[in-house]
C-alpha cells in the first residue's frame, strides 16, 4: 500500500512543482509522515526529480520553448552544484538532517510567496549575471531541495526569461543537479529503489499532466493549493520532530 502512496505524492507533487516549484514542499514532508528515514526521503526525491524534470523539459523543448544553447549555458553549473549538496547532505547524520529539513521547508514556504516579476520585454537567454546564484540553487537542490523550483523560477522572471522558457530551463537545471546528488547518494547507500521507484512513477506523470495545461492555469490558483497543503504538513513535521526529541 506504501507504494501507492507515494505514488500519489509524487503526482500531486510534481505537478504542483512544475507549474510553480515548491513540488518539494508536498512531497518531502508528506514522506515523513510515512516514518521513513530523512536521507531515502531525499535521496528518492532526488531520483524522481531527476526523471520527471528530463521528461517535462524534453516535451518543451520539442515545442521550441527554449534552445538547448540557453540549456548548457546553465546546465553544468547545475550539476555541480548538485553534487557539491549532494556530498554535504550524506555528511550530517540521520537527526542533523530531519532537522536542517524543517528549518529549510520553513525558509522554502517563505520563498514561496515572493512574488514574481513581470518584465515587459521576455527574453530566452541567460544572463550572465544570474549564472552564480544557478549555481547556489543547485547546491541546495542536492543538499534538501524543496522551495529550489520557486527560487530558480524567480531568478528567471527577474532577469526577463518568459514563463514556459523559465519552466524548461528549471526542469533542465534541476535534472542535472539531482543527477549529481544521485549520484553521490547512490555511493552512500542512501538510495533506496523500493521508494524512490513509485515515487519516481508518480512524478514523471504529475509532470507530463502539468506541462500540458501550463497555459489553462493560473499561478494563483495553483499557488494557493500549494501554500494551504504545505502550512499543514509543516505544522504535522515540527508536531512529530519536536514531540519525538522533547
Amino acid at each position: 500500500m506504501e507504494w501507492l502512496w507515494l505514488f500519489g505524492i509524487g503526482v500531486i507533487a510534481t505537478f504542483i512543482g512544475t507549474l510553480s516549484g515548491s513540488g518539494g514542499l508536498i512531497n518531502v514532508p508528506a514522506m515523513m509522515l510515512l516514518g521513513l528515514p530523512i536521507h531515502s526521503i531525499i535521496s528518492a526525491n532526488k531520483f524522481s526529480n531527476m526523471l520527471s524534470s528530463f521528461s517535462s523539459f524534453y516535451v518543451l523543448l520539442r515545442r521550441k520553448e527554449l534552445s538547448m544553447t540557453a540549456a548548457m549555458k546553465t546546465g553544468p553549473i547545475a550539476l555541480a552544484g548538485g553534487i557539491l549538496g549532494g556530498l554535504f547532505a550524506s555528511s550530517l547524520s540521520q537527526q542533523a538532517l530531519q532537522l536542517f529539513a524543517g528549518g529549510m521547508l520553513i525558509l522554502a514556504l517563505g520563498l514561496s510567496f515572493i512574488r514574481k516579476k513581470e518584465s515587459n520585454h521576455l527574453s530566452r537567454n541567460v544572463p550572465t549575471k544570474a549564472l552564480p546564484f544557478v549555481g547556489v540553487i543547485g547546491w541546495y537542490d542536492g543538499t534538501f531541495g524543496p522551495g529550489q523550483a520557486t527560487l530558480q523560477m524567480h531568478l528567471f522572471r527577474q532577469v526577463g526569461i518568459s514563463y514556459l522558457t523559465s519552466i524548461g530551463l528549471t526542469r533542465f537545471n534541476t535534472f542535472l543537479s539531482c543527477t549529481g546528488a544521485v549520484v553521490v547518494y547512490f555511493f552512500s547507500g542512501h538510495l533506496n529503489m523500493m521508494i524512490a521507484i513509485p515515487l519516481a512513477v508518480g512524478s514523471i506523470t504529475g509532470a507530463q499532466l502539468s506541462i500540458r495545461i501550463a497555459d489553462k492555469l493560473t499561478l494563483g490558483q495553483v499557488n494557493w493549493l500549494l501554500r494551504s497543503m504545505t502550512i499543514l504538513l509543516i505544522l504535522q513535521v515540527c508536531y512529530n520532530i519536536f514531540t519525538k526529541q522533547f
